[in-house]
């Protein structure tokens, strides 16, 4: 069995916990941590699992160690001591008495999605090292999301932490440009993995790689939840913010 396959039974078995756990706690906001923890662990796995040259697996897998260990950790400091966020409380609310099994598909599903997110380090392992000029600009784009994605969670914890600021919305920093600098910033991360895919089989499906994140960020599981609960929250503050700031991509602001 390809080592790629291997992950997903225990996978399953880790999210399953976190559900029964969710039942207990009912907070399924942890989701977020464990999906970031588990996307990072198996980046890794994979990435050290593959043919291809060994310090490019090693490399991939830092890769994968550095962004999501930093989102886990993030993610973990913010949910730490807080209730259950509320887009998750409104998806408990609009479940009623199928929450149960709502959220057993929920914790599946996100599943499913730490294997899809982490094939990106396996087919990168499975190639020769790529050109300096890839190589380069592969390492580039990771440093420059990563520093980005940073700066912007920084800029937004620091704005939450100030008790003046209950029930307004953040327009410092990177959030004045876009009202999504962090998914800005998550996106561009996955144009590295074409690059360093470059001398890999089948390196050319790495291509889809950003177009499908933006998808999920757009369309699914990032945007839309974040827009509704930000208007059920904020209401008019947050309808004036969508009026003047770029929805995604970092852009100057409308008068």
């Amino acid at each position: 069995m390809s080592a790629v396959w291997l992950p997903l039974p225990g996978l399953v078995v880790l999210f399953l916990l976190g559900w029964w756990r969710q039942q207990r706690s009912r907070n399924a906001g942890w989701v977020d941590v464990l999906w970031a923890f588990a996307t990072g662990v198996t980046g890794v796995f994979v990435g050290l699992s593959g043919s291809g040259d060994a310090a490019l697996g090693l490399l991939i897998a830092g890769i994968y160690a550095l962004w999501f260990g930093r989102l886990g950790w993030h993610l973990l400091r913010r949910l730490a001591g807080h209730p259950e966020e509320g887009r998750y409380l409104y998806m408990r609310q609009w479940a009623g008495s199928r929450a149960s099994l709502v959220f057993l598909l929920f914790y599946l599903m996100q599943a499913s999605w730490v294997w899809l997110f982490a094939l990106p380090a396996w087919v990168v392992s499975q190639g020769a090292m790529p050109p300096l000029w890839a190589l380069l600009g592969g390492l580039t784009i990771v440093i420059t999301a990563w520093l980005g994605e940073t700066i912007a969670d920084r800029q937004l914890a620091a704005f939450r932490g100030d008790p003046a600021h209950r029930g307004k919305t953040c327009r410092h920093g990177l959030w004045r440009y876009s009202r999504h600098p962090n998914y800005f910033f998550e996106w561009l991360h996955w144009f590295a993995y074409p690059l360093l895919g470059w001398n890999a089989p089948g390196g050319a499906w790495l291509c889809l790689a950003p177009a499908v994140v933006f998808c999920f960020l757009y369309f699914v599981t990032g945007i839309p939840f974040t827009e509704r609960q930000a208007l059920r929250s904020r209401g008019e503050d947050y309808r004036r913010y969508q009026q003047t700031t770029s929805l995604f991509i970092p852009w100057r602001p409308k008068a």
